[in-house]
């Protein structure tokens, strides 16, 4: 890379931590101030700097919205189905992706298990909110007054006996998932199926969707299923990583 492109590139982490003086910048690259004022007048040309009142330089609005304009035009699918499949070859069982929309939780993608006995999810459908593992994660990430008046407009079928009864049960449920970090159903969907789930967040640490691994009791076991929960949080940290811009996409697994 080119030294005079590095050192201006190098400017930014320096204001993304607050405002900062023609020295301070000049001190943290180790340059002359009138190499550091050339590089910030550049920067600030293009929008990507701004010069205040107090002649300190802060980020600049040009910046923030490309910033925001590429977040908003990440395709989540798009970059966790490399790590879906790569999951899936691992341990052979059922891999979803899911978001939460519109009060509802849906599938997005879906890496079927290579095993004869299959699930009967599809993607684009919406999920047993009350229960499924990753329905858990992605509504434990909202703010309790939202967790509360969702809770009671839901509906609470008995699936099997392990279903959540109640809205008191579900925020119990929730709170859990918030604290640990992960989620599981085993069992409360369908008496022969269990999950294990795991978060994917973008750059603000908020939830932005969910992944499970799933297999039916004549595969493995529920205990069986849990020692994956490891392999199943990697994987989703990986694609949060790469959907964030935190690290470069690589092999999960």
């Amino acid at each position: 890379m080119s030294q005079t492109v590095d050192r201006a590139l190098s400017i930014l982490p320096l204001l993304a931590e607050g405002p900062a003086d023609l020295g301070q910048v000049a001190d943290r690259l180790g340059v002359h101030k009138s190499t550091a004022l050339r590089l910030l007048r550049t920067l600030h040309e293009h929008g990507l700097v701004y010069r205040q009142s107090d002649q300190r330089y802060r980020l600049g609005a040009r910046l923030i919205a490309l910033a925001q304009e590429a977040m908003e035009n990440l395709d989540i699918r798009e970059i966790a189905h490399p790590h879906l499949v790569r999951l899936n070859e691992h341990c052979g069982h059922t891999v979803h992706l899911a978001v939460y929309e519109e009060d509802e939780v849906l599938y997005i993608d879906k890496v079927e298990s290579r095993y004869p006995v299959r699930m009967y999810s599809r993607i684009g459908k919406p999920v047993a909110i009350t229960v499924a593992a990753v329905a858990k994660l992605l509504l434990a990430d909202l703010s309790e007054q939202e967790r509360r008046a969702l809770a009671e407009k839901l509906d609470y079928p008995m699936y099997t006996a392990r279903s959540t009864p109640n809205p008191d049960a579900f925020l119990r449920e929730l709170a859990k998932v918030r604290e640990q970090g992960w989620a599981t159903d085993l069992g409360g969907h369908e008496e022969s199926i269990n999950c294990v789930a795991a978060p994917i967040r973008g750059a603000d640490g908020r939830v932005v969707a969910a992944m499970s691994v799933s297999a039916p009791n004549v595969v493995v076991t529920a205990d069986e299923l849990l020692t994956l929960l490891p392999l199943v949080r990697r994987t989703a940290d990986d694609i949060s990583g790469e959907y964030s811009g935190r690290n470069p996409a690589k092999n999960p697994v």
